[in-house]
């Protein structure tokens, strides 16, 4: 599996910003897809993830903020954010398990200034 991300940016807090990732390679084999953060010195942080059958989770930090919408059609998740926090600044990373493995995107910094 091969996670491809796009979307981060700088903006202001209070803005919206959608990160998405495109999975290629043994789709099918894909059990749940979502999003970590993490800011440099600190560990990574679950941020919402999702499951083959639509079930997603949030962490508490961006639960009612952020949603991880999905094209089926295009095998790609989005990480939907608004109401950015300058407390939302970190590089945000896609990832997908799959058979026994964890695969991860590249990932993309998000700039929250106040």
């Amino acid at each position: 599996v091969q996670l491809q991300a796009s979307g981060g940016g700088s903006v202001q807090a209070g803005e919206s910003l959608t990160l998405s990732c495109a999975a290629s390679g043994s789709r099918s084999s894909i059990r749940a897809m979502g999003w970590y953060r993490q800011v440099p010195g600190k560990q990574r942080e679950l941020v919402a993830s999702m499951t083959r059958d639509g079930r997603t989770s949030y962490s508490d930090s961006v639960k009612g903020r952020f949603s991880i919408p999905r094209d089926n059609v295009k095998n790609t998740i989005f990480l939907q954010m608004t109401n950015l926090k300058t407390a939302d600044t970190a590089v945000y990373y896609c990832y997908a398990n799959a058979s026994a493995f964890t695969f991860w995107g590249q990932g993309t910094l998000v700039t929250v200034s106040s």
